[in-house]
């Protein structure tokens, strides 16, 4: 935590809200039990995603995830376009957590107080912004076709060239777009 100075915003969180939060801390074996190298794999950025991903921005005791309403926010972000979701649902005394890619329960409390609530968990959450894999790139598009009529060749294909005016247009269009929607 210290390499990502998620521990500086953590202390920071603590220090200067009413909220308190929650830890999930993944035990030795569920960092052994990853694929080798895949921390090593990440960037820096992903590293703190990860690491935030594991923190709720809340206190939740034991008895408050059964009220708990789904899906949780955590420091990593929100639940939108399903990237940092994570779930928890509780059955007795048991607690379950679920990120659509790890299912795992906490395994026991490590600390808590009124502030703080420190639990270990069996397998690092795994969020689907960082670890699902890619789609596959798109099919290339199909060549222009040219229909023979009156001894002269007609294309009448929309360009399939990437670089074309048209294409570079309807690109810059969305972009624009997407950048006007998160400044909303």
């Amino acid at each position: 935590m210290q390499q990502t100075s998620v521990d500086t915003q953590l202390y920071n969180q603590l220090n200067n809200s009413n909220n308190g939060i929650t830890i999930f801390a993944p035990s030795d074996n569920a960092f052994s039990s990853l694929k080798p190298g895949t921390l090593n794999s990440l960037t820096d950025q992903q590293k703190v995603e990860l690491i935030q991903f594991h923190v709720i921005p809340q206190h939740l005791s034991m008895s408050t995830f059964q009220t708990a309403s789904n899906p949780l926010r955590t420091n990593a972000g929100d639940s939108a376009d399903w990237l940092f979701p994570l779930n928890v649902t509780t059955s007795g005394n048991s607690v379950n957590i679920t990120t659509g890619l790890t299912n795992t329960s906490v395994s026991g409390t490590v600390y808590t107080d009124d502030q703080l609530a420190i639990y270990q968990v069996d397998q690092v959450l795994q969020p689907p912004a960082i670890f699902n894999p890619s789609p596959p790139p798109p099919a290339p598009a199909p060549a222009p076709s040219k229909k023979k009529g009156h001894g002269a060749a007609t294309d009448t294909s929309v360009p399939a060239d990437a670089s074309s005016p048209m294409h570079i247009n309807i690109v810059v269009s969305v972009g624009v777009a997407i950048v006007a929607a998160f400044c909303l």
